[in-house]
């Protein structure tokens, strides 16, 4: 058991006997009373945010978690396919935990996997992803104001506002936090 202050973003705790990833973490006082911390968290079986507060006298079980490096295959009605590049072995998580990712997910590149109790339960993006452009207008002759940009789509299905030397089938990096374009790859 250990305490509530220690509990910090990307940890997992048992909270009502169900695995919890912690999401945003604030330590709060109010007056005179003895401070707490402010939890938001989701559980990682059924997928549900929820906020608890935690006092200092309050004890909390985290549990045993790691990270792994799979290789994301392919979707199915199973959900999202991740392989071990070693041992060849597939890993499936459930596609309303992938859901918030699908734009970022790319075949045969590889992610960070965190593991509780060696089973995958969530994606650790990097902070950028390098994307095949697919559909890119045409830049509009003439418009050249500063930082004109125009929608692609890549290869994800994700929009993405890009300058206007962009064309299709050229690769850019993407931001995985907001979805912004950073560079071209």
């Amino acid at each position: 058991m250990a305490s509530p202050t220690e509990i910090r973003k990307g940890r997992v705790l048992d909270y009502q006997s169900a695995p919890h990833l912690v999401l945003l973490m604030q330590h709060r006082t109010q007056g005179r009373q003895a401070g707490f911390v402010q939890v938001t968290m989701r559980n990682l079986n059924t997928g549900a945010s929820t906020t608890a507060k935690f006092r200092s006298t309050d004890s909390v079980d985290f549990l045993h978690t790691g990270t792994q490096k799979l290789e994301f295959s392919y979707i199915d009605d199973m959900g999202y396919h991740f392989m071990d590049p070693e041992s060849f072995e597939d890993s499936v998580l459930p596609t309303d935990i992938c859901e918030e990712y699908k734009d970022y997910l790319i075949e045969n590149n590889t992610y960070d996997i965190l593991m509780v109790d060696d089973k995958p339960v969530d994606i650790n993006l990097p902070a950028a992803v390098e994307m095949k452009v697919i559909d890119a207008p045409e830049g509009i002759k003439g418009d050249t104001a500063s930082n004109v940009q125009k929608p692609v789509t890549t290869e994800t299905g994700l929009s993405v506002q890009v300058p206007l030397f962009i064309k299709q089938d050229e690769v850019i990096r993407v931001s995985t936090t907001d979805g912004s374009y950073l560079s071209r790859a």
